[in-house]
């Protein structure tokens, strides 16, 4: 379902880091359809192209090509956005790398590829953010996973990263809100399409078995998520901050504990 509403976010200005691909273009993409002008960033120039001409079809969109890893990339991107569309009212920070691999197969710089892409990213998007922002009244959401609370194997890098994240969301909440700035965070769930739940979910079988882990009892599609940002940025949310939002169709509940590789082998088989 496709939650957005017309006008909603009339005269507000978006960055979207990691607004190139997946849950963030469609995040970016309902931004516009909202009325916001919306700005992508992500390290590739063709992938920021296509991202642009796609968003444009609904709205004013604009694209910078920076690495989220390099602060003075990413300060720079947002300094030419503000000097082009004004004070920025939302900021998005969603840009993410991942793989499968036991703690014993990560070499020290796989590791911390992911930090940094992922927790130092977030970070220097929301710092260069920070001086740019329209106060009070502005929103910055950050886009986590549910391996920030629950342990899973083969994704201790991805763990340590998005528990920073959620600590980092608070934090910010925390010291910027004095000045009417919010920040929150979204965890979404398994999310149909995604190039995250490919790695994660390779086949039928996998799927299956993951599905069965959801309450709900089904994955999520990336519209889902972006209904949710849709909220946290706009006016409805005002009294609204510090928070780690699930959106998962319940998952969350279901995960007290993380399966041995045997019990996900049983599970995968279809024993369980």
């Amino acid at each position: 379902m496709n939650a957005f509403v017309p006008g909603l976010l009339a005269g507000k200005t978006a960055f979207v880091a990691g607004g190139t691909s997946g849950i963030n273009l469609v995040i970016a993409e309902a931004l516009v359809k909202a009325g916001a002008r919306v700005a992508v960033l992500s390290r590739k120039q063709e992938k920021v192209d296509a991202a642009v001409a796609r968003l444009a079809g609904h709205g004013a969109a604009s694209g910078y090509a920076a690495d989220v890893r390099d602060y003075a990339a990413v300060d720079a991107a947002l300094e030419a956005f503000r000097a082009a569309a004004g004070p920025i009212d939302i900021v998005v920070s969603g840009a993410a790398g991942n793989f499968v691999a036991p703690a014993t197969g990560i070499s020290s710089n796989g590791f911390r590829s992911v930090l940094e892409i992922d927790l130092l990213g977030t970070f220097h998007v929301l710092k260069a953010a920070y001086g740019r922002l329209r106060k009070p009244g502005s929103s910055l959401i950050s886009i986590s996973a549910p391996q920030s609370t629950a342990p899973a194997y083969g994704q201790a890098h991805v763990c340590a990263a998005k528990a920073g994240i959620d600590m980092l969301t608070r934090c910010l909440a925390l010291e910027w809100g004095t000045e009417g700035v919010r920040v929150n965070a979204i965890v979404p769930g398994p999310i149909d399409d995604t190039e995250g739940m490919a790695r994660l979910a390779p086949t039928p079988a996998i799927r299956r078995a993951m599905e069965r882990t959801v309450p709900l009892g089904r994955f999520g599609s990336k519209q889902d998520v972006a209904n949710l940002a849709l909220f946290m940025a706009s006016d409805a949310a005002a009294y609204m901050t510090g928070t780690v939002t699930y959106c998962d169709g319940g998952q969350v509940l279901t995960m007290g504990g993380a399966l041995s590789p045997s019990a996900m082998q049983q599970m995968f088989s279809g024993g369980g």
